[in-house]
């Protein structure tokens, strides 16, 4: 992404440094952990100073951190800090005190490992009731996190658990979405074939040429510990296991049943103590027995945490973008190998649509558009992504404010920040992670487009408002992962209803957000069950399997 897409006028990025007296304040009122050595120290302390040296120190402190927060916002994730005014200083220090309330909430409900920080919008003044009607959170209807499994399926689990004779190994391809829908059902075909699972190996990406090992993306103790009641997880063979030659399974049908799994592979398993799987894309059935559902969930929502350096750079670029005030996250599909896959056009230009025409022709195994379907048709049907100027045109029409900070998630748009013009007219507040992070934050991952990817996700998921310009896995992700944190706003654009609209000159910019705001109002992350729905994945909709209300939950039985 050019630098020059940066164009917040943010006070953030000076470089001003704290004053002294505010850390001394911070060592007498921040909230001190028992596992602390200054609170343990507190606690075994044989003498004290008198108490006329820590009035005066306290007296010191209140009015030099008064002075230091009518100047400064201090980011907790950095050495910089924010200028604002005195109002602004005090709400975000509040608001921070809030949002640890929030963590330590969460961390005992164990309602994610994917911690958000709280939505911000909607409660300006200034605001026009449009605004403040996008910026509104949708009601979550009491729907919690329920992951109880079964009886069955704990006694089950107690000695999957403790499997050491079969072994499953599993090869995952694709982008980082890819692969972590590939790893969430690598969990349960290792339950459903009673084995332990070794820690999947990712596929080195022909489209970026990524290398990530499993260890570079995800934390893998945690996955591990995370799991270890319901499958053993192993990070390599036992010597036992290891042989010359071993024959990967990789011709595996859609839409594949645990009985099946287990009529092709159990007996195999058996007599060889070794099966590897590779092509597992979204071939395990959508509809699975509620406990294996669940435990679709866990390994989605508790087990694959980011590895620690990327959820740190993650969250310091989450709380740059928060403490602005509330966010878009738009997810961009404008990457060269989209309009090459779902053969659509760029909008950028005939030059430009050339270039995508070439590169289909000479690879036409990348198309997975409807091939018998012209480029107009492909587009009216929604299987197109939107371009910048009908996302840009889309967010003004549900009444995003022109002022919002949007973050933009997704690879480099082909076309550069030409791609991006008709969006940065509208809205001039875009940011990137590129333009975001500080210099050197980003060059550990350099080529590694799954940590940049896993970046983008961590950022995303605290926005106050999510949207992508194009469905996919990264869009599927996103939509549950909200869900399953307290419903944050999601909107999923209706393409197929809005584009005949958007090109109708005869309908007014009114008319427009009128009918697109009806369009799209039950459809911004209010609970919706995946029951009675065959083709939803329970990612996505974790609702009832994943999520209930309260007292009206019970075990459902296992395979």
């Amino acid at each position: 992404m050019a630098k020059s897409t940066r164009t917040i006028k943010n006070p953030f990025f000076t470089s001003h440094p704290p004053s002294p007296f505010f850390h001394l304040s911070l060592l007498f009122f921040s909230p001190l952990k028992k596992s602390s050595p200054r609170y343990l120290n507190h606690h075994h302390q044989t003498r004290c100073p008198p108490p006329q040296f820590f009035l005066l120190l306290i007296s010191l402190s209140l009015v030099f951190s008064g002075i230091s927060f009518l100047r400064f916002s201090l980011d907790p994730d950095s050495s910089t800090c924010v200028s604002t005014s005195s109002t602004s200083s005090l709400k975000f220090f509040i608001s921070d005190v809030d949002h640890r309330q929030i963590l330590t909430s969460l961390a005992v409900s164990g309602a994610s490992t994917l911690f958000p920080l709280p939505t911000r919008g909607g409660h300006s003044g200034n605001m026009t009731e449009e605004e403040r009607e996008f910026w509104k959170q949708p009601n979550g209807e009491g729907y919690k996190p329920c992951l109880d499994f079964s009886l069955d399926y704990r006694k089950k689990s107690v000695r999957i658990s403790k499997e050491k004779k079969r072994f499953l190994v599993v090869v995952v391809s694709g982008g980082l979405n890819q692969q972590r829908n590939q790893i969430v059902d690598a969990v349960v075909i290792a339950m459903i074939l009673e084995a332990a699972l070794v820690v999947p190996v990712l596929q080195v990406n022909r489209v970026w040429g990524d290398e990530s090992e499993f260890s570079d993306i995800f934390d893998v103790e945690h996955f591990k510990k995370t799991l270890r009641s319901d499958v053993r997880i192993v990070s390599s063979l036992p010597s036992t296991h290891l042989m010359s030659r071993q024959t990967i399974e990789n011709q595996i049908p859609w839409d594949v049943s645990p009985v099946w799994i287990r009529a092709k592979y159990f007996k195999q398993l058996n007599e060889e103590g070794l099966l590897v799987l590779k092509g597992l894309d979204s071939k395990l059935a959508k509809n699975l027995p509620q406990d294996l559902q669940k435990l679709r969930c866990k390994v989605a929502f508790h087990a694959l945490r980011f590895a620690a350096p990327i959820e740190n750079l993650g969250n310091k670029l989450a709380r740059r973008m928060w403490i602005e005030g509330p966010y878009i996250a738009l997810h961009l599909r404008l990457e060269k190998d989209v309009w090459v896959r779902t053969g659509c056009l760029t909008g950028l230009g005939s030059e430009f649509d050339r270039i995508i025409a070439e590169t289909r022709t000479a690879q036409p195994r990348y198309l997975t558009g409807r091939l018998n379907m012209s480029y107009t048709e492909r587009r009216l049907a929604g299987f197109c992504p939107l371009n910048a100027y009908e996302i840009a045109r889309l967010l003004k029409a549900l009444g995003a404010p022109r002022n919002a900070s949007i973050y933009i998630a997704g690879g480099e748009p082909f076309g550069g920040s030409r791609a991006l013009e008709p969006l940065a007219k509208e809205f001039s507040n875009l940011v990137t992670k590129e333009t975001l992070a500080h210099k050197g934050e980003l060059l550990p991952y350099t080529n590694r487009s799954s940590a940049l990817a896993a970046i983008d996700y961590i950022v995303s998921l605290s926005s106050d408002v999510f949207l992508p310009s194009h469905g996919g896995n990264m869009a599927k992700a996103m939509q549950g992962n909200r869900a399953y944190v307290g419903h944050r706003k999601f909107i999923m654009p209706n393409k197929r209803a809005m584009l005949p609209l958007m090109e109708n000159s005869s309908v007014s910019d009114a008319e427009l957000s009128f009918v697109t705001r009806k369009l799209h109002r039950k459809s911004q992350g209010h609970p919706e069950s995946r029951r009675g729905r065959r083709d939803r994945d329970v990612i996505a909709y974790p609702v009832p399997e994943c999520m209930c209300r309260h007292g009206k939950h019970r075990p459902v039985g296992f395979f």
